[in-house]
């Protein structure tokens, strides 16, 4: 069993969206996270050491991540899937994204 953490800002639409997407995926167990303070559910070093694979959105969250968890990131696989801000929670492209682009790293 594999650990995936899917990260973004907030945690309110692309992670939580990865998240629901993958829940019943075989062989992993999933959670999501947001990097701002603010976020729905923020980001810890608990849940980045929990995790065995960490997705970020943006390359703007893989930077922060290495500047505030570089201790908890190592060896933890870190991938940016490249997805901007531009999408509702559960939003149909969202999902077609997704469902192309994170299979291939698990």
């Amino acid at each position: 069993m594999k650990n995936v953490l899917f990260i973004c800002s907030q945690n309110k639409l692309r992670s939580p969206t990865a998240e629901q997407v993958f829940a019943d995926w075989p062989g992993i167990e999933v959670s999501s996270a947001g990097t701002n303070n603010d976020a729905e559910n923020p980001l810890s070093a608990e849940q980045i050491e929990w995790a065995d694979i960490v997705f970020v959105m943006e390359r703007a969250h893989r930077t922060k991540l290495q500047n505030r968890y570089r201790s908890a990131l190592k060896g933890k696989r870190l991938i940016c899937l490249h997805i901007p801000d531009d999408y509702d929670f559960m939003d149909p492209a969202l999902i077609q994204l997704l469902k192309a682009k994170v299979p291939q790293h698990l």
